[in-house]
């Protein structure tokens, strides 16, 4: 049955969009972002449960599930006692943000456990010349403005896939399959056609009566647009800020009607995160910690 169902006879609120893009014009005329749409006619896509392709409250397929002994890691695995970091201050009610989904209560966002670090992993294939910095330093500035703590497991061989395996102990061991961060050409996801320079997002996992929370996610880069905008003048500022904004979309952020902000879906001429983006961030990160999963 789809989960939209089940969520609508328990009065839960569906799910809103998961898995976000966004692609700039090249510099340096102001850059455009465009949502992904897909499963026919327009409906918003996210990216739930193996991060597969699952519309919204349509219900064309189910949404997050219980996590179940044979395919998740050992509960704990890398879990500490207390969050690894602290989200810094951020200015309040000084710009727009939204998450991608909430909490029963409609208000807590879905949020990485701040208790254990968001391991990620780079597909280093199609990379683009001179773009060695660009995902490091993107994560690394998510990492300050959210306080959860990233570690960097090397390069990988794994191919972007939907649905994705959240768990892979032949390949990752026993523990939630890492973030993964690839550069794709259009011929091995579609979904990367036109002018969609990005896409993003994660998956929440969650027990019975506990919370959900995101396990695993990932991130594609369109290795020929970025190759493009990085041979311009002004393109690193570009670039790096869309691999900010698909990295925004994986810890939990959500696109936003407000032009100042970084997760605004249209032109704009901002770079970094704004303080809506600050706000939303800190939020993010200071999620709840499920040392059960």
């Amino acid at each position: 049955m789809p989960q939209w169902v089940l969520d609508e006879a328990d009065g839960r609120a569906p799910a809103v969009e998961q898995w976000r893009s966004w692609t700039p014009a090249p510099p340096p005329r102001q850059r455009r972002r465009r949502n992904w749409t897909g499963l026919g006619t327009a409906v918003l896509v996210v990216a739930v449960v193996s991060l597969g392709v699952v519309a919204d409250h349509h219900g064309l397929l189910p949404g997050a599930r219980p996590a179940a002994s044979a395919d998740m890691p050992t509960p704990g695995v890398d879990a500490a006692d207390d969050p690894l970091g602290t989200p810094p201050l951020a200015p309040v009610g000084a710009g727009a943000y939204d998450f991608l989904a909430v909490q029963d209560d409609g208000v807590t966002p879905v949020a990485y456990d701040p208790c254990r670090p968001v391991h990620y992993v780079v597909r280093p294939d199609n990379a683009p010349f001179g773009a060695d910095q660009l995902v490091p330093d993107a994560v690394a500035r998510v990492s300050a403005v959210t306080g959860l703590q990233f570690v960097y497991d090397g390069s990988t061989d794994e191919a972007p896939s939907q649905p994705r395996d959240l768990f892979q102990p032949d390949r990752y061991g026993d523990r939630w399959a890492p973030l993964l961060i690839t550069w794709d050409e259009v011929s091995e996801n579609a979904d990367l056609a036109a002018d969609v320079a990005g896409l993003g997002g994660s998956t929440p996992v969650g027990r019975a009566g506990g919370p959900l929370v995101y396990v695993t996610g990932s991130v594609a880069l369109d290795a020929a647009q970025f190759t493009d905008i990085l041979a311009q003048p002004g393109g690193a500022d570009v670039a790096r800020a869309i691999v900010l904004h698909e990295l925004g979309h994986a810890v939990g952020l959500g696109h936003v009607s407000d032009p100042t902000q970084l997760m605004y879906p249209e032109a704009s001429s901002v770079f970094d995160f704004a303080a809506g983006d600050l706000e939303g961030l800190a939020r993010l990160g200071a999620g709840a910690c499920e040392p059960g999963l």
